[in-house]
C-alpha cells in the first residue's frame, strides 16, 4: 500500500503500526477483528472471526493518524 496523503497538511504520512501489550507485557502489533465484540469472562472471543494486521500512518505536520487492516 502506498503511504497516503493527509487530507488537511496535503503531506505523505509516515507508515507505523499500533503497538499492542497483552498478557506478561508481552508485544504485538495490533489486528483488527470483523464484527462487534463478544465479551466472555477470560476476554473477547474471537473464534471464527477474521483478523489482519492494522497498519497506522501518521501525518508529520499535524499528528493525524489513519489506520487500516491489510491483508498480509
Amino acid at each position: 500500500m502506498r503511504a497516503p496523503e493527509c487530507p488537511g497538511c496535503r503531506v505523505t504520512m509516515e507508515e507505523g503500526f499500533l503497538l499492542d501489550r497483552g498478557h506478561g507485557d508481552t508485544k504485538a502489533v495490533g489486528q483488527w477483528a470483523e464484527g462487534p465484540p463478544e465479551h466472555r469472562w477470560w476476554g473477547l472471543k474471537l473464534k471464527g472471526k477474521e483478523r489482519l494486521p492494522v497498519v497506522a500512518y501518521r501525518c508529520p505536520r499535524c499528528g493525524l493518524l489513519q489506520s487500516y487492516a491489510v491483508e498480509p
